[in-house]
């Protein structure tokens, strides 16, 4: 478990199912994630999620104060099978107010600090503007664009520096 300065960000169990699901339904949420999902599509989803792959975390993200359901933030092996990839989905009522950027720092801290993963990636789509504007925020360079699922994406990095015996984080660019 994780909290933030508003946040509690708990590992997704199977009485998160009926909130999460409320994610996968929604077509403000889905629109830059492949459309809404069917019961049957939903159904297998939220079955993996509760048997994750080894090394792939999810979480639930909830306000502290009052336990509302937030979104979901997960960590997994991007599509190359060989960086780590965070991803996030928030219900629309908490879109804008700085919700998203808490709680995937909180996880890009995680992945590189505790697991000590030498780089983040996240991919969204390009016309996803808010999503692109949120990980330069978050201090994630764009590395490169690809076309996947019939739309160009953009995959943006924050990668590890060490040198010197110093550590810090270095933003990715190839643009």
């Amino acid at each position: 478990m994780f909290k933030t300065e508003r946040c509690v960000l708990s590992a997704f169990q199977e009485s998160d199912c009926e909130d999460v699901s409320k994610l996968f339904v929604n077509e403000e949420v889905r629109r830059y994630l492949g459309g809404i999902r069917d019961a049957d599509s939903l159904k297998e989803t939220l079955e993996s999620m509760l048997t994750p792959q080894p090394a792939a975390y999810c979480w639930v993200a909830r306000r502290e104060t009052t336990n509302e359901f937030i979104g979901l933030i997960s960590l997994d092996l991007h599509h190359d099978g060989i960086d780590y990839e965070v991803s996030y989905q928030l219900l629309p009522d908490w879109w804008g107010k700085g919700y998203a950027a808490e709680s995937v720092t909180v996880i890009i801290d995680f992945a590189l600090n505790s697991l000590k993963l030498p780089a983040v990636l996240a991919e969204t789509q390009s016309e996803n503007f808010a999503s692109c504007r949120l990980l330069e925020k978050l201090g994630m360079g764009l590395e490169r664009k690809v076309i996947r699922y019939g739309a160009e994406q953009s995959i943006y990095a924050i990668r590890c520096l060490k040198s010197n015996g110093a550590q810090g984080l270095l933003p990715t660019s190839s643009e």
